[in-house]
């Protein structure tokens, strides 16, 4: 029932608690008390339930963070090894990025959609400057599934096909384009039919591709693009053969289709290298970015794009092409590369440079994965494996249920990694590159009593 009067009440009141410097016990009972109504009853009924934390109760009220922990109302502290799933590559609330944004934000926060607004293209010119190869083309998003399905469109265009090639294990997103390529049954299944032309092979298999992609077009069918995440993220940190990116270029080559890498969760800075295809030394013909792109701080995503992709498009040659008449014909979202995004990208990239953020993670990585190396030797019958790259690592357990008992026995101890009731069995952990090694020793150790723990509740 339509109340405006109550409305302005409560967004005064909410907008009194944003501004304050401190919160009251009485201001800090109402927040809890509300926001657990609030979610029961006007947001998704079913995700305290479900939640993706893994406390008992609803006790926990995010509030506040720093580098690399996150706070609740009351200063409860929680060392942070989900890290927003990657987005917090260079830490939370990064005071360098947050003063660009500040200041963008003083100037102009939106742009008027018909003016050059310059932070667009200075963006589009670094991106260029620090991708692989000849990447020169970006175009800005809001999330990582719109990203791949500019992507998708891109392909399209580009080649004229309409078949996909994606993998099995694969998570590209949840709109009906990205979810068509994903490669999880249980993230597809209320939705089919989706996009119908779309196959799935086996992730790593560079010989399984190269049959999809022959068997398609020998009988007639044009394939649009092979997409892949250069190492799968959602599931389970899965890196694929040495080679296999470098054949999945060949193969592209070979058949004139497009090569989309999803670099979504990979890509700046977090397996290591800038980029994960970086390792391989291989460029792919459309790639996405997203997560780390916004610095922890505002949300932005999209694609860069080699020349081919719009010259056979006709974008911006002078040629004949759909995309030279109709420059939004790919997209045109209304808040995608917004000054305030852009700015708070172009300030994520300073950072990356002036500290090494692949660096970083490549050796902080490593340093994880010697530790886990110990706790596997010790608890072999608890964390069945590991693997890694950079500040993208995994832990293997025997089922979901003793995967989730490690991740709550984490939180206990306040650390917070990448766990679920239904989809434990395998769990990330994806810290800020800046974390501490002192913070690191913290994780481990908590790590350590939390296998002991769970050993003895299962008796394993």
């Amino acid at each position: 029932m339509t109340d405006m009067n109550k409305a302005l009440e409560l967004a005064t009141r909410v907008v009194d608690y944003i501004e304050k410097d401190t919160l009251t016990d009485a201001d800090k009972k109402a927040i809890h008390d509300e926001s657990i109504a609030n979610f029961n009853e006007n947001y998704n009924p079913g995700w305290l339930e479900y939640r993706k934390s893994v406390s008992t109760d609803s006790a926990f009220i995010e509030w506040e963070d720093e580098d690399d922990v996150f706070r609740d109302l009351n200063g409860t502290e929680f060392i942070d090894c989900l890290g927003g799933f990657g987005i917090f590559i260079c830490g939370h609330n990064n005071q360098e990025i947050k003063k660009t944004v500040r200041a963008q934000l003083d100037r102009f926060s939106l742009h008027s959609q018909e003016l050059v607004d310059p932070l667009r293209g200075y963006l589009a010119k670094l991106l260029a400057m620090i991708t692989p190869g000849d990447l020169q083309y970006s175009f800005f998003t809001n999330g990582g599934a719109e990203a791949v399905e500019m992507a998708l469109k891109l392909a399209r265009l580009a080649t004229g096909g309409r078949w996909y090639i994606s993998t099995v294990g694969a998570f590209h997103g949840k709109s009906m384009g990205a979810i068509s390529m994903g490669g999880k049954g249980a993230y597809r299944e209320d939705y089919i039919p989706m996009i119908q032309q779309v196959q799935h092979v086996e992730y790593g298999n560079a010989e399984a591709m190269e049959t999809a992609v022959k068997n398609l077009q020998t009988v007639g069918e044009k394939v649009a693009a092979i997409i892949v995440e250069p190492v799968q993220g959602e599931a389970g940190v899965i890196i694929p053969p040495k080679g296999y990116l470098k054949k999945l270029r060949e193969i592209a080559d070979k058949y004139g289709v497009a090569l989309i890498f999803d670099e979504i969760q990979t890509g700046l800075g977090r397996t290591g290298t800038m980029w994960r295809c970086e390792a391989e030394d291989v460029t792919p013909d459309i790639m996405t970015f997203g997560k780390a792109s916004s610095g922890g701080v505002v949300p932005i995503t999209g694609i860069i794009a080699r020349p081919w992709t719009y010259e056979k498009s006709g974008a911006g040659t002078g040629t004949e092409g759909k995309m030279f008449d109709n420059p939004w014909i790919l997209g045109s979202p209304t808040f995608g590369g917004n000054p305030l995004a852009c700015a708070a990208f172009i300030s994520t990239i300073k950072y990356m440079l002036k500290n090494d953020i692949p660096k970083q993670s490549k050796e902080k990585g490593d340093y994880y994965l010697a530790g886990l190396k110990k706790l596997q030797e010790k608890y072999p019958t608890v964390l069945l494996d590991y693997r890694g790259a950079g500040m993208l690592i995994c832990m293997e357990f025997p089922e979901a249920e003793v995967g989730y008992t490690v991740t709550k026995h984490m939180f206990e101890r306040k650390v917070m990694v990448a766990g679920t009731l239904v989809n434990a069995k395998t769990v990330r952990i994806e810290p800020p590159a800046t974390q501490s090694y002192e913070t690191i020793d913290k994780v481990l150790t908590a790590l350590d009593e939390s296998l002991a723990a769970t050993k003895a509740d299962f008796n394993l």
